[in-house]
């Protein structure tokens, strides 16, 4: 049978999500931990492979097994096994045509930003940084130049490795909650996939033009640019958080983990 696993992670130790030789990386910890809960090799396929030092609010995977066990189990079972920032949250079993990435409709994303004259601490790691003021409006004007289906290789990586630089944005939200001496504000990013860095290229833009480097305008000569030198520096994976995919209904898979309202 397939089973569906919804999985948290703090990614500020790891080398992304992606096996790699090193064994660092949050497919490696998640697949040795469920080879030892279930006596057997088991591989595992996501919604949304994440860079480096990028957490995961609810990276959803699957894979197939012969094994019978409650749900419960392969919850307690592979969390017993481990890393303490990494856990799985819920499981359930699901058609054999479910698979987390293909099945996906939309995936989501957030970026949390401290607009400080002093560096964070004890959020180091889970916010990015900016000491300069923030201009709410002339992002928000910004972030409606990418809207809608688009050739987004302006906001690409080298090595990206999709086929179409074309992905359609549905949502980019930006809010902003001030305390003390600082400012967090953040941005919310919706789309049916998105591109390697592609999120970390647009917030490189939109921090450009929210501390007055450019005008609104200038993203959508970006975009049309369609030439990576055209955009802003790559910003900080720090502060940026895999929130999960969206998937029909029928799946009657969770929306969302505690770890939503954790969140800034």
């Amino acid at each position: 049978m397939r089973i569906a696993l919804g999985v948290t992670y703090s990614g500020s130790a790891y080398e992304g999500w992606q096996s790699q030789l090193s064994g660092n990386t949050i497919q490696d910890k998640l697949e040795l931990a469920l080879g030892r809960f279930a006596a057997q090799p088991v591989r595992v396929n996501c919604a949304g492979r994440t860079d480096a030092r990028v957490h995961g609010l609810m990276q959803v995977v699957h894979f197939d097994t012969g094994l019978q066990r409650e749900t419960a189990s392969w919850v307690r079972g592979t969390n017993a096994f481990l890393p303490r920032d990494i856990a799985v949250q819920w499981a359930q079993v699901v058609p054999d045509e479910f698979h987390s990435r293909g099945s996906a409709i939309l995936r989501r994303y957030a970026y949390v930003v401290l607009e400080s004259p002093v560096r964070p601490s004890v959020e180091a790691g889970r916010v990015g940084w900016v000491y300069r003021p923030l201009d709410a409006d002339a992002m928000r004007q910004a972030a409606q130049h990418l809207i809608g289906e688009h050739d987004f290789t302006s906001f690409r990586a080298a090595q990206c490795q999709a086929k179409s630089p074309v992905k359609n944005i549905s949502r980019i939200d930006i809010s902003q909650r001030t305390g003390g001496n600082g400012r967090y504000w953040r941005f919310e990013f919706e789309a049916n996939a998105f591109l390697h860095h592609m999120i970390r290229n647009v917030m490189g833009c939109l921090i450009n033009i929210g501390q007055g480097n450019h005008p609104p305008e200038w993203m959508a000569d970006v975009l049309a640019a369609q030439r990576r030198d055209a955009a802003a520096p790559t910003f900080s994976p720090d502060g940026l958080y895999f929130l999960g995919p969206v998937y029909e209904e029928r799946y009657g898979l969770p929306t969302r983990t505690p770890a939503y309202d954790w969140l800034p």
